[in-house]
């Protein structure tokens, strides 16, 4: 139970959006577990580095289980690459540790899963479990209404689908925030599991909140708490 609420925290690895260049960002939430008395708080963080790509950053936790993951990325012809990608879980449950490298010019990804050799060949527009969340802000900031990302998870390519719902206003700790509403789209008959998204009008399309339903019913909820884009502190209306 733990870990799927880490999992959920995870989603929270989406960065600001914009349509010519990525912001730079630091943002906290707070996560709560609607059937237990559990709260969990995740941070993030976007920031250019010095050859001009990008390094974000991702932590969360509860009790003692915790979750980091980082990706290394570059924007080409507006959309973003990965380069590297880190993913640790650890604490109570299942640990996990994923290193991925995407190396373009061969056009392979390589590296390890739990120790298990990782060997994918690129397809361009791939992305890793990070950076899809970048091209989905940026598409829903440009208007798009349905969005479909090939995303490589260890040896295998899965595809995410989202589609926009519409406008609605969030009721964040940092304030109102006009928001746009954004859902996975699964099969019912294959996957009850529900996740829906909110990503701010204003502030670059930050993340504001996430909800998610498991299959067996148990339901996170994680609401942004402060937060800066670009230096900017993240107020509401």
């Amino acid at each position: 139970m733990r870990r799927a609420l880490l999992l959920a925290l995870s989603l929270l690895t989406i960065p600001a959006v914009q349509a010519a260049d990525l912001q730079p960002f630091n943002a906290s939430y707070t996560a709560d577990w609607k059937q237990l008395p559990m709260s969990g708080s995740a941070e993030r963080s976007l920031t250019k580095n010095s050859d001009g790509n990008w390094t974000l950053n991702f932590k969360a936790s509860m009790l003692v289980a915790s979750l980091n993951e980082e990706s290394t990325l570059k924007l080409e012809k507006d959309q973003p690459v990965p380069l590297t990608y880190h993913f640790e879980r650890g604490g109570l449950g299942k640990a996990k540790n994923v290193d991925l490298k995407f190396d373009w010019s061969d056009m392979t990804v390589t590296g390890t899963d739990n120790k298990d050799p990782v060997n994918v060949k690129l397809l361009t527009g791939m992305l890793d479990k990070s950076t899809y969340q970048l091209a989905l802000q940026r598409d829903v900031a440009a208007g798009k209404k349905s969005m479909s990302y090939q995303v490589v998870d260890g040896n295998d390519v899965d595809t995410y689908d989202f589609r926009v719902i519409g406008p609605e206003v969030v009721d964040t700790k940092a304030g109102k925030v006009d928001a746009i509403k954004v859902e996975r789209v699964r099969d019912p008959s294959q996957n009850k599991r529900i996740t829906e998204m909110w990503f701010a009008k204003n502030w670059d399309g930050l993340l504001v909140k996430l909800r998610q339903v498991e299959k067996d019913g148990k339901e996170y909820n994680i609401m942004l708490l402060d937060g800066t884009v670009n230096g900017k502190t993240v107020k509401g209306n």
